[in-house]
């Protein structure tokens, strides 16, 4: 039996070559020379997310947009949100404001042209946007997108605000004074710590318990959780990139072949949406609340 608290779903739809992990061994530039993947690894999500009845938002790579157009109107097509994901996939603290809105704006364009719709949300490469770097914010209201889910409440050798609220906030006030919603990912406590449960490496390499206990813990306060999965990280044939070294190696490759089935499993037990629907909901019932007090 379902869960009656409606999830989000999400895709982060770039290829197993454009990862921050290899970064240091692959550049921008070389991407081309490499045989893409993203195609029919989104197609298998894509299926599986039809035989279980569920809509996600897909936060797309600018880069993957434009080579794959068709792609991208196959997955609004099919009833998915299509979100920013950045052009490039460069960590948000790395840029300047203004590199940021470039590259932000590039990738909302070319979606939007795609799918001739708004673009709503956004998420940054490797949940990049961080204590540092919160007037991110300000640039993702600028340019006119309505949410963002880019905070992780974690400690993190690359990402997290391990202070920030667990559940979405909406209206969050940026530091220049604009307001979006925030839709940080999915953290459950263990004593004072944030322990993640949102899908990705957390659903690939730990217990798969851990990941069902995250969602439930969540859903019984009421709060939705929100969920997230790489097409790469359900193909288990992509090549392997030598001399990663350990940590590099377990985050890209550990239980690759496992990682459909984990998922077929979260997407069986749970109620999921697309993110904007899920902040729709949240809004409705914040509303009546509101007014009465």
């Amino acid at each position: 039996m379902r869960s009656a608290i409606v999830n989000a779903m999400t895709v982060d739809v770039e290829d197993y070559f454009q990862v921050e992990n290899f970064a240091h061994r692959v550049h921008r530039d070389q991407w081309d020379r490499y045989t893409p993947r993203v195609e029919a690894n989104t197609h298998r999500l894509l299926d599986a997310f039809d035989v279980h009845g569920v809509r996600g938002t897909f936060f797309v790579l600018g880069w993957v947009a434009e080579r794959f157009g068709g792609l991208v109107r196959e997955i609004h097509g099919r009833g998915h949100e299509i979100a920013c994901h950045s052009y490039f996939h460069r960590l948000v603290y790395d840029l300047t404001r203004s590199e940021f809105r470039e590259d932000t704006r590039r990738c909302k364009r070319v979606l939007e042209d795609l799918v001739g719709e708004r673009v709503r949300g956004y998420r940054a490469p490797s949940y990049s946007i961080t204590a540092r770097n919160l007037w991110a914010l300000d640039v993702l209201a600028e340019e006119g997108f309505e949410y963002d889910s880019s905070i992780f409440p974690v400690h993190h050798d690359r990402y997290g605000i391990p202070e920030f609220s667990r559940w979405p906030v909406l209206g969050y006030r940026t530091p220049g004074g604009h307001r979006l919603h925030e839709f940080p990912l999915t953290t459950f406590q263990v004593g004072r710590l944030n322990m993640p449960a949102a899908g990705g490496g957390y659903l690939r390499i730990l217990p798969t318990p851990w990941t069902h206990y995250g969602i439930r813990a969540a859903n019984r306060q009421g709060q939705p959780a929100i969920l997230y999965i790489h097409p790469w990280e359900i193909d288990d044939g992509q090549p392997r990139m030598p001399g990663l070294g350990p940590l590099r190696h377990l985050r890209c490759y550990y239980n690759l072949a496992g990682t459909y089935d984990r998922l077929v499993g979260v997407l069986r037990r749970y109620k999921w949406a697309p993110v904007r629907d899920v902040l729709a909901r949240v809004v409705a019932e914040a509303e009546p609340l509101a007014a009465a007090s």
